[in-house]
């Protein structure tokens, strides 16, 4: 597809969707979103960018392989704080127990492993989908040698 002002615009659009994606992900512990929908909006934006250029564009922004690993690495960022905090002696992804700050309204860095397990559940949820994309749209054997 050609359509230059499909391309144009999503230019233009893609930037502010994964700000605003970043900014629910980092703001899920003091308002509405988290981890889950703002790696599905963050996900949205790069799958529009594929769909409006063309796969291999998309690719050059985040390959497929690049996005399994980010995927690995949501997961683990998830894991490790778990069992950080049982190396701590509470509870897997303790945080009031483990000696972390419980948050104060307004302030965003106040949270303790809140904000770090939420980044961790985004990167995971985005990773996740732009990988589905890729192997949907690359098909049955085809794969991302």
């Amino acid at each position: 597809m050609e359509d230059i002002i499909v391309r144009y615009i999503s230019r233009m659009l893609v930037p502010f969707v994964q700000l605003y994606g970043l900014y629910v992900i980092l703001h899920g512990h003091l308002s509405p979103g988290g981890g889950f929908s703002g790696g599905a909006v963050v996900a949205s934006s790069m799958i529009l960018y594929a769909l409006a250029f063309n796969l291999a564009e998309g690719t050059k922004k985040l390959s497929h392989d690049a996005s399994s690993v980010l995927e690995s690495g949501g997961a683990l960022i998830f894991a490790g704080m778990g069992l950080f905090a049982i190396l701590l002696g509470t509870n897997f992804l303790g945080n009031r127990v483990a000696g972390f700050p419980l948050g104060t309204p307004g302030n965003l860095f106040s949270s303790g492993a809140i904000m770090v397990i939420t980044a961790g559940v985004g990167i995971k949820v985005a990773s996740t989908m732009i990988t589905l994309f890729y192997t949907l749209i690359e098909g049955e054997g085809h794969g991302h040698d």
